[in-house]
């Protein structure tokens, strides 16, 4: 094997296209950012401000029942209705180096469907 060639792990592969990513997209208190976590068993979404720096909500699957895909598709609508009561309703969306597919697009859908717009 030569010297200059390394292997990249799956998770190095997402960090480096999360940070292409995250040189275009950024939120602002007005259109916060719409963050995606899909572990293998859970999935997350936060809305975050990156002028302040601060994470404004977060959503998780904990207390949802069904498959990972309907979970997805309900922490979408709860991000949704949470950002609304705190008077959000346009968002930047950020797969974070994810394939926009699957339980991510399920919940930009549920995000959609819940009344905020990307």
């Amino acid at each position: 094997m030569p010297p200059f060639y390394s292997p990249k792990s799956g998770a190095k592969a997402r960090l480096r296209r999360h940070l292409r990513v995250r040189k275009k997209v950024s939120g602002t208190p007005e259109r916060p950012r719409l963050v995606v976590f899909r572990s293998l068993k859970h999935i997350s979404a936060q809305l975050v401000d990156d002028v302040a720096q601060k994470t404004l909500l977060t959503v998780t699957d904990n207390g949802f029942e069904g498959k990972k895909s309907d979970k997805s598709l309900a922490v979408g609508k709860k991000v949704a209705e949470l950002a609304k009561q705190h008077g959000i309703t346009k968002v930047v969306f950020d797969r974070a180096g994810y394939q926009y597919h699957g339980r991510v697009k399920a919940v930009a859908d549920g995000a959609r469907e819940g009344g905020l717009e990307f």
